[in-house]
């Protein structure tokens, strides 16, 4: 790897000089880069010099944009058959937030101020939600393009392992709470109250299972299992009604059903309209209902009946995520009703998270607090 300064005669008869810059990268390739000025050319020499010996190098013309990279991503989603929904909100986030701001970047050019100026500009119009989604995006992108080798390193993980703790403090923020994010067991009680016909059965369900809403919708009546009380979830039905397998190998769950509920079913069953999908579910017609059409017409309606309302007069929760939210908190705190608590990893098996990580960080802070000092009065009488 050099610097020399080369010089020639133009057709007009005018002396040129120009530094250029000689080396080969980690893989032996030769390169060359010609500059007007002699520190110009020193600057990316030495650049260009700890980019080698790191084997992070890429040059330009082995690199593709940010845009061809996300099209070749969102390819490998395709071939890897992941969900349809999560191909769109992929294809969303390159062509309507990463594309626009950055899509005719080269990777090779995509340093870690550049991914921060991103990320800045992102958040001048944006939510932070999307904003965390967009930028995973970005760096699932980039990942992709490291793996076809367009890229020698991946400069938006290096951002992120930066700021972990940012992060952390987001997630103490966004922390769940009973009577806001969870309805509370009053809360509860009152709906169930006030459940009549086939919206009785489908939100008892959701209620003490925690089912999500799409294996709500995919839930079959050869999956439950009445005599042993307990439900089995083997598939779900996606916003574009196509009936597939659970999000995760998590997912496919066994999860048993209180006694409440294993005598709803069993009349339910008797005036379940038919289904040629068998579902537990169906509408009129036999086929899943829409996600819209249950709350809209189920659960917010149920919530109005019971007087849960907020100041308008309106449903107070409005997803029926809530009541997955519900039955983890009713889960954990089990003792309060004169229960067993349960543990953690039951808690995940039954909600069917990929990792205790997930339900950790999601509902670990609803956990009964074993530290209330009641050891430290034994260890005093021992003491003394």
């Amino acid at each position: 790897m050099s610097v020399r300064k080369r010089s020639w005669i133009a057709p007009n008869g005018e002396r040129k000089d120009a530094w250029v810059v000689d080396y080969r990268d980690q893989h032996g390739d030769r390169h060359i880069k010609t500059f007007v000025r002699r520190k110009d050319a020193d600057a990316v020499h030495a650049e260009i010099a700890v980019s080698v010996r790191a084997g992070t190098y890429t040059a330009d013309r082995r690199s593709v944009t940010v845009a061809e990279a996300g099209r070749l991503w969102i390819e490998t989603a395709t071939n890897t058959k992941l969900e349809r929904v999560t191909i769109n909100q992929y294809r969303q986030h390159l062509e309507l937030h990463i594309a626009p701001l950055i899509g005719t970047t080269r990777l090779s050019q995509l340093t870690v101020p550049a991914v921060r100026s991103f990320e800045d500009r992102l958040a001048k119009d944006r939510s932070s939600i999307l904003v965390r989604k967009v930028m995973c995006s970005l760096g699932s992108i980039v990942a992709d393009a490291q793996e076809r080798g367009l890229v020698a390193q991946n400069v938006v993980h290096g951002l992120r392992r930066g700021r972990q703790a940012r992060r952390s403090d987001a997630r103490q923020r966004a922390k769940l709470k009973a009577g806001v994010d969870i309805p509370t067991p009053n809360e509860i009680r009152a709906i169930v109250a006030h459940l009549t016909g086939a919206r009785r059965s489908l939100l008892l369900t959701a209620i003490f299972t925690g089912l999500r809403a799409s294996e709500l919708r995919g839930l079959r009546w050869q999956d439950i299992d009445l005599k042993r009380a307990v439900l089995h979830v083997r598939q779900r039905v996606d916003r574009y009604q196509q009936v597939g397998r659970p999000k995760s190998a998590a997912g496919e769950r066994t999860v048993p059903l209180p006694p409440l509920l294993v005598n709803t079913l069993r009349e339910w069953k008797l005036a379940c309209p038919a289904s040629g999908l068998d579902l537990a579910f169906p509408n009129q017609r036999g086929n899943p209902h829409t996600l819209t059409d249950i709350i809209f017409r189920s659960f917010r309606p149920a919530q109005v009946a019971a007087g849960i309302v907020n100041a308008k007069g309106r449903a107070k929760y409005g997803g029926l995520h809530t009541l997955r939210h519900f039955y983890a908190s009713w889960c954990i705190n089990r003792k309060v009703d004169g229960g067993l608590e349960l543990p953690l990893k039951v808690v995940q098996a039954r909600l069917g998270h990929a990792s205790i990580q997930m339900t950790a960080d999601r509902y670990g802070h609803l956990f009964p607090s074993a530290d209330d000092g009641a050891e430290l009065a034994k260890a005093e009488r021992a003491f003394f």
